[in-house]
């Protein structure tokens, strides 16, 4: 069942596509747009506005960055709870390295992973996933990006959005601009450092330009918030199941099915490549390739 089920009927306008014409079901209107080439769709709450917006009675929706009316700086114990339009959005990454301690390294055997939850009306729906000799910050990134990929995948970016963070090295980057003025630089730092992480924070980007109805909030970690517990278990769980014998893992596509609020979620699949023992390098040698891969190097 698909996440945008869940929430009160709504109608898709297909305005270029395979078939034109207003749906009443996501699964039917995206038969129409997947893989069409500069399809146009938009989903509404009305049939009268979908009828106008097909006949060019409304304007074409515009995806100007999102700014967030409330960039709450204390932490945040109560959030409106989730009804049929708001989503509330749950993330975090974190690790196990050395590159935690003033003056740590992280090493490329070191664990690291992120995770989100998605809160509506009716349900709860979980993802995770985990990477080899990254920082807390890098899983930071990738925690928030891989959500909001998620619910603009599903067509809910036009949805009122909670998202509740603990990581104030993001929310500064998009409340305090930061974000926009490496890009405009050409994603570099004020000082012309390099950007670490740069193609994260594009992904990032690119992402947020689609929501015009995020509100973020910060919440202290490892603290009495439920849906952050939530999330740091999740990641936990993932690296437990890591190993240190593949260089990178990725994390699994959202599934589709619900998570119940009284069950724990389910660990994603940690199928790992099998190593290639075909040549024989000394330890000396593996070292140096990993540094030239830059496995050594990835701080933030």
């Amino acid at each position: 069942m698909q996440l945008g089920e869940f929430f009160q009927m709504k109608y898709y306008a297909v305005k270029k596509g395979r078939t034109t014409g207003i749906f009443t079901t996501w699964p039917e209107a995206e038969k129409q747009v997947k893989g069409y080439p500069n399809a146009k769709f938009k989903s509404f709450k009305t049939q009268s506005e979908a009828t106008q917006y097909l006949n060019g009675e409304l304007a074409e929706p515009s995806h100007k960055p999102a700014k967030a009316r409330h960039a709450v700086t204390k932490p945040t114990k109560k959030l409106p709870s989730a009804t049929d339009d708001d989503i509330i959005l749950y993330t975090d990454g974190g690790s196990r390295n050395h590159g935690n301690v003033k003056g740590g390294h992280v090493k490329a055997s070191d664990k690291a992973a992120w995770a989100y939850l998605i809160v509506t009306v009716d349900n709860r729906f979980s993802d995770s996933g985990g990477e080899l000799g990254a920082t807390n910050n890098r899983m930071e990134i990738m925690a928030l990006y891989k959500a909001l990929a998620y619910l603009n995948a599903h067509q809910l970016q036009d949805n009122h959005i909670h998202a509740v963070l603990d990581s104030k090295y993001v929310l500064n980057a998009i409340n305090q601009h930061w974000l926009n003025g490496w890009q405009r630089r050409g994603w570099t730092r004020s000082g012309g450092q390099k950007l670490e992480n740069k193609e994260l924070w594009q992904a990032l980007a690119g992402e947020l330009r689609h929501f015009s109805h995020l509100e973020l909030y910060w919440t202290k970690g490892h603290a009495d918030n439920e849906g952050n517990v939530f999330v740091d278990k999740l990641l936990n769980k993932t690296m437990d199941k890591m190993t240190t014998k593949a260089p990178r893992i990725t994390g699994h596509q959202p599934t589709s099915k619900p998570v119940a609020k009284s069950a724990a979620p389910k660990t994603p699949s940690t199928n790992q490549p099998k190593a290639n023992h075909g040549t024989k390098e000394s330890v000396q040698a593996i070292e140096n390739n990993l540094k030239q891969l830059g496995l050594f190097d990835d701080n933030d």
